[in-house]
């Protein structure tokens, strides 16, 4: 799970968009996710991205699952434009 999908989570929470289990971070561990921290390389990548999409914890999203060959799951259907593997949520 992208570190960003973890800070876009708990910005949303804390500004009640979302709520979330307080033991959040307990809970992705049992469930064995592995967080991807964001590289150098999936930074500058986010800024080269095409202007389909605006949002910036998007891009990253996209920056990170292109060279790492992941899976995006979304509902969002501007990820398309950027040939990243999805999975409808």
């Amino acid at each position: 799970m992208s570190v960003v999908s973890a800070w876009e989570i708990s910005i949303n929470r804390q500004t009640g968009r979302l709520t979330t289990p307080d033991d959040l971070r307990d809970q992705l561990e049992r469930k064995r996710f592995v967080p991807l921290e964001i590289t150098l390389d999936h930074a500058l990548a986010a800024g080269t991205l095409p202007e389909h999409h605006k949002d910036p914890f998007d891009r990253m999203l996209i920056a990170q699952a292109q060279p790492e060959a992941l899976t995006i799951v979304t509902t969002d259907r501007e990820f398309a434009h950027y040939g990243v593997a999805l999975l409808p949520a």
